[in-house]
């Protein structure tokens, strides 16, 4: 009962719908995701990281219902926006991987539309709604802490997909220089045991003195 009224006033000071999503985008591909807004004024968070692939970087636009670029960028490697939708309709968030030929990128990205109400003032002193002022902003503190612990942790779960795929490829590295070093060493093996052969042969002796 206790936790009642807390749950009440989130639900009534903050309305946010999310998507988080991981993508894969090949060479050359661009790709697109969208996000409805029904009302002016509305908030809409952005957020993307390139987790893998080549230099871990990717070029981006984000358009409103119109084709008005709001967002852009080019060889990115990651980015946080908050901007305000001025008009209804759909908006779309594009990636394009057009800087890479061979190399898939693999993109850890979030779009968040939110709804923050204003509040009106009490249309007569001594209303209930006094009282849960405090509550209300206490509510709004918590939430701005959780945003920031949430960005904290892709910040560090975007490091470490970073790491891991620059040890992977650092293995894959090692594994291939040192197959063509055995091969080179099998290879000069093959080829010195072939000409101290042709020193001993008949034909070899005819050339010496």
């Amino acid at each position: 009962m206790i936790l009642l009224p807390l749950f009440t006033t989130l639900s009534l000071a903050l309305h946010t719908y999310a998507s988080a999503l991981t993508t894969a985008i090949s060479a050359n591909e661009r790709l697109c995701f969208y996000a409805e807004v029904d009302k002016e004024g509305e908030k809409i968070g952005f957020y993307f990281a390139v987790q893998s692939g080549g230099s871990f970087d990717i070029d981006f636009d984000v358009k409103d219902p119109n084709d008005k670029v709001m967002l852009d960028g080019q060889r990115e490697r990651q980015g946080d926006y908050v901007f305000t939708a001025n008009t209804v309709g759909e908006y779309a968030f594009c990636f394009e991987n057009d800087m890479s030929t061979l190399t898939e990128k693999l993109i850890d990205f979030d779009i968040m539309v939110e709804s923050e109400p204003r509040r009106e003032a009490p249309a007569k002193p001594g209303q209930i709604s006094e009282h849960t002022t405090p509550l209300e902003e206490s509510v709004f503190r918590l939430n701005g802490m959780l945003m920031n612990i949430k960005r904290t942790q892709k910040h560090f779960h975007t490091r470490e997909n970073r790491g891991f795929s620059i040890v992977k490829s650092t293995q894959n590295r090692l594994f291939w220089y040192a197959v063509f070093e055995s091969l080179a060493i099998m290879g000069m093996a093959v080829f010195q045991v072939y000409v101290l052969q042709t020193f001993f042969t008949k034909t070899g002796r005819r050339y010496k003195v």
